[in-house]
């Protein structure tokens, strides 16, 4: 199919790309690497009247460890330069983001799409939302009336849906910490495909033990999830296995054409257990 009707505009700078946005209101939609929104234009889910281009931005397009610890990623930049990225430039500590994006797609998908539409289109399967809500990442959004940063637990709403204003446009995420101990894994039917459940965990270590960490699941509810239940069990001390039970028996997956409710719960006790124990081996 062939997307319906729309008028295309590229944006010069980002006051232009959010004047240009609150003059359209809900009748435009921001386009960056265009994986995500042109796919679901062609089968007419999504039909805007008006595509902002932001793909020349390219003061959007940056990676690195900043002054003040965390990890500062361009809205632009892509899966694949994230993929690739030096260890100096990435920063220690922050492995997990480099290998998680071997989930993402194929090498064309993560060549062309950025972090910033990934995180955007708010898919509850995708990677970048998931290690969002693990880490407690912070979004910058810029519109007509300055910046503003909203956390990770504050930014997700529902299926594609986010805290994000019509006139605003998301600029950078930023990864407050390094996780040392963290991973991620997922399950798919065909590599490359959309996880049935995605797995993440970030474990507090203390002389070679645990002593704590973050649980958090993709596939299993509207948006990713964290499991307070599971770390409780890492917090006192728990085994991982004890910590998949409770993080598969804490939520209520649903059933569709992926699985049943219970086999994303069989899913998520082996993806749970198998995320400890990679990042236990950091």
């Amino acid at each position: 199919m062939k997307p319906a009707p729309f008028q295309y505009h590229r944006a010069r700078d980002v006051e232009g790309a959010t004047a240009l946005l609150a003059e359209l209101s809900d009748e435009a939609k921001v386009i960056a690497g265009g994986q995500s929104l042109v796919a679901m234009m062609n089968f007419r889910l999504a039909r805007p009247g008006h595509l902002v281009d932001i793909g020349g931005l390219r003061e959007l397009d940056h990676l690195g460890v900043e002054a003040d610890g965390g990890l500062h990623i361009g809205a632009l930049t892509t899966h694949h330069t994230v993929e690739t990225a030096p260890a100096d430039r990435l920063g220690a500590g922050f492995q997990v983001i480099r290998d998680a994006m071997r989930w993402i797609g194929h090498l064309p998908i993560r060549t062309r799409g950025t972090v910033g539409g990934s995180i955007a289109h708010a898919d509850s399967t995708a990677e970048w939302c998931l290690l969002a809500v693990l880490l407690d990442a912070e979004f910058v959004a810029h519109s007509p009336r300055g910046r503003r940063r909203i956390p990770a637990g504050e930014f997700f709403f529902g299926y594609y849906t986010t805290a994000l204003d019509p006139d605003e446009i998301l600029v950078e995420i930023v990864f407050p910490r390094p996780a040392p101990h963290a991973a991620l894994t997922e399950f798919a039917e065909r590599r490359g495909d959309f996880a049935i459940v995605s797995a993440a965990v970030d474990l507090a270590t203390d002389g070679g033990d645990v002593r704590g960490g973050r649980v958090a699941l993709g596939g299993v509810a509207a948006m990713p999830v964290r499991v307070p239940e599971a770390e409780a069990v890492l917090a006192a001390g728990g085994s991982f296995r004890d910590c998949a039970e409770a993080a598969a028996s804490a939520v209520d997956p649903p059933s569709d054409g992926g699985g049943s409710g219970d086999y994303r719960k069989h899913l998520i006790r082996n993806l749970i257990e198998r995320a400890c124990e990679e990042a236990m081996s950091r």
